[in-house]
């Protein structure tokens, strides 16, 4: 297999990786056979649920609830009568039921299922819901029927091919992008981000805790309800009115999906739905997330396949979602979840504590969402670098486009913390931010939601902690926030040309918000003081976060216009450890980036790819940027040839990274 040829690493683990190409191959056949194709494996939202039946003017009800004594579903149309409606068994653990309402009727009704299990009854919200709201009293959330009288218009809706485009991507969350203390909408969104993001020139929104979740604070990754988007933000068709209105403004709508685990609650979420604990988990305690206090999925069973693939297949259909990034794949693909000191090892990644039927899942996962939407992307969060991850699936991979560049965000925090600027090593610096393989796409970032939560502290914070809330006026200087200002854009303009095939960037970053992001708990008192973004700050043309954000756009638009993320890597050409410099190219450009504190230098010879003239055509010293503007940036500089190999002369400033480009 390709993936072998291209890693000898790979050669002595042959017959291991044949056998997980095999057993996706496997699972994939029998399932063409039961059921005609993958993709009609993926139709479980479409016989599992309500649905209107146009000819008998009524509802079809159906659940999978095999070990079920009783069922019964209660509505509002009935005042919760709890055995008013009786569901009846059919073939395969499914009950079924038909309700004789009108389609105006059961639009927008409340509904709960009574289940009769082993230990007696209880009380669930059905596992295809497409939609649930949370009562304000009680705080229980309850499903409803979501059928508007006309369905969403999405006519003029364009598939974006983001996988042929360079992929700089916006993570976002939509109850925090707002400024107000509170949770803001779907419609908030579309209005004020949207445009906002559009202007920044990402071409990409990964959005966050779209599927329902009890607990606001889970940030979306605890789920409850796979079918239904969070109900805290809107209805689903204003959900569907964003993503067409990105569409519109050319941004793709990547979502975040968690298929690693689900919600131990047993109202809400799928937990004991039939009464036992391993309907869509291992039995016992080996259903039960460890770390997270969440339920796990068992992929060895094909009705939890069937359920996760439908919902991929239903994003794409029914909302037009672009993409995914699957949260937690580490968590998935190995039974301790990723809690070991160490990778790298044969054993490690092709031994006993590697949850293959997970692989296969996510094997079929890509082969489906890619048949549905060959212009999809996925994207996988995989910390372990197990190889073939983001290989494609006839080459012996699991599929996906891009895995995340995890190390970089957090060699950034290693620097900041442990070291001392003067104690930088350029060659370390070099080597972490290339430390991939050249085969295999990567989102590089240098902070994501993750580094921004409480407990942790953005990069801005970190440089410039507590001055960031009294010193960031343009008129006024401050040693700690000029050097935070300077090694902020550093740090992303390196990161994104080094780093990998994509970008991504966490919503209010790119301007250097000054606090964390904490959602409404028992240990901050409920408060949504920090489950927003201060979106002011960018604005007030006398503060120099207005001068971080004019810079990320200035840098997202050079990588566009050079389509950095579709070039080779970048290519070494001067590592200076004494004067902490380093100097690359890529294409007809190079790049200088001083790390120095204090040393600038004049005349500073830097070799260049190709004779001719050079010219400054990005500086994170420049005045507009927040820099001190020490570099005249109409001066020309004609290369000269030693040798045959070429240079030019330079003023080598500290702490700025500066790109020059041959223009004739």
């Amino acid at each position: 297999m390709k993936l072998i040829d291209d890693d000898p690493w790979l050669v002595p683990v042959a017959d291991k990786i044949e056998a997980r190409y095999r057993a996706y191959f496997q699972k994939k056949q029998y399932i063409d056979q039961q059921y005609g194709s993958l993709y009609d494996f993926a139709n479980l939202h479409n016989i599992l649920g309500f649905h209107y039946d146009v000819e008998k003017h009524g509802w079809h009800f159906r659940d999978w609830l095999p070990r079920a004594k009783e069922v019964y579903i209660t509505t509002s149309l009935s005042d919760w009568e709890p055995c008013r409606y009786p569901l009846k068994p059919t073939e395969n653990g499914i009950w079924h039921v038909f309700l004789p309402f009108s389609e105006t009727e059961m639009h927008n009704a409340q509904v709960l299922l009574n289940v009769k299990g082993a230990d007696g009854w209880s009380v669930h919200i059905p596992s295809c819901i497409r939609y649930a709201t949370q009562n304000e009293e009680t705080k229980a959330f309850v499903g409803r029927v979501w059928w508007p009288e006309k369905a969403f218009d999405w006519q003029g809706d364009v598939s974006l091919n983001i996988a042929a485009e360079q992929l700089l991507i916006y993570e976002c969350h939509v109850g925090m992008a707002q400024q107000f203390e509170g949770i803001g909408t779907y419609r908030q969104f579309e209005q004020n981000i949207i445009p906002f993001v559009k202007r920044l020139g990402y071409n990409a929104l990964q959005i966050m805790a779209l599927a329902e979740h009890p607990y606001y604070a889970s940030y979306g990754y605890q789920v409850s309800n796979f079918f239904a988007p969070s109900s805290r933000f809107g209805t689903p068709d204003e959900l569907k009115h964003l993503i067409r209105t990105a569409h519109k403004n050319g941004l793709a709508v990547i979502m975040d999906v968690v298929h690693a685990h689900f919600v131990s609650n047993t109202l809400e979420g799928l937990n004991m739905l039939d009464g036992e604990d391993d309907l869509y988990s291992p039995q016992g305690d080996r259903g039960n997330h460890p770390y997270w206090n969440t339920k796990l999925f068992d992929y060895d069973k094909e009705q939890v396949l069937r359920f996760l693939l439908s919902n991929l297949r239903y994003w794409i259909e029914e909302f037009h979602i672009d993409g995914f990034r699957f949260d937690g794949v580490t968590s998935m693909i190995y039974h301790h979840h990723g809690y070991i000191d160490n990778f790298g090892t044969h054993s490690n990644y092709f031994g006993q504590q590697v949850n293959e039927s997970a692989i296969t899942y996510l094997t079929l996962a890509n082969d489906l969402v890619h048949a549905i939407n060959p212009k999809a992307v996925t994207i996988a969060e995989e910390v372990s670098g197990m190889p073939g991850i983001a290989r494609p699936i006839d080459e012996g991979g699991v599929g996906f486009d891009y895995r995340m560049a995890m190390a970089l965000p957090d060699y950034w925090i290693k620097l900041l913390k442990d070291k001392r600027d003067e104690e930088w090593s350029m060659y370390e610096l070099w080597n972490v931010a290339n430390d991939r393989i050249w085969n295999v796409k990567t989102v590089a970032y240098c902070e994501s939601h993750d580094q921004a939560i409480v407990g942790d502290k953005t990069i801005a914070f970190r440089l410039m902690d507590s001055m960031m809330y009294t010193s960031m006026q343009k008129d006024f200087h401050n040693v700690q926030v000029d050097r935070g200002i300077a090694l902020h854009k550093m740090i992303r303009l390196f990161t994104i040309l080094v780093g990998g095939q994509a970008y991504l960037n966490f919503m209010g970053n790119e301007f250097g918000h000054p606090e964390w992001v904490d959602f409404p708990r028992d240990g901050n008192n409920w408060s949504f003081a920090y489950a927003r973004r201060l979106w002011h700050l960018a604005d007030d043309k006398t503060l120099k976060y207005s001068l971080l954000l004019e810079f990320d756009r200035a840098m997202v638009a050079f990588a566009k216009q050079h389509k950095v993320m579709k070039m080779e890597f970048a290519n070494l050409l001067l590592c200076d450890e004494e004067n902490k410099t380093l100097v690359f190219a890529r294409d007809k450009w190079v790049a200088v980036f001083n790390w120095h504190t204090t040393v600038s230098i004049a005349g500073y010879t830097i070799p260049v790819k190709l004779p001719g003239r050079y010219k400054l055509v990005l500086s994170t010293d420049s005045e507009k940027y927040g820099g001190f503007g020490r570099l005249n940036e109409t001066t020309i500089y004609q290369s000269r040839t030693n040798k045959k190999k070429h240079h030019i002369e330079i003023y080598n400033i500290n702490r700025s990274a500066n790109l020059y480009e041959i223009i004739n």
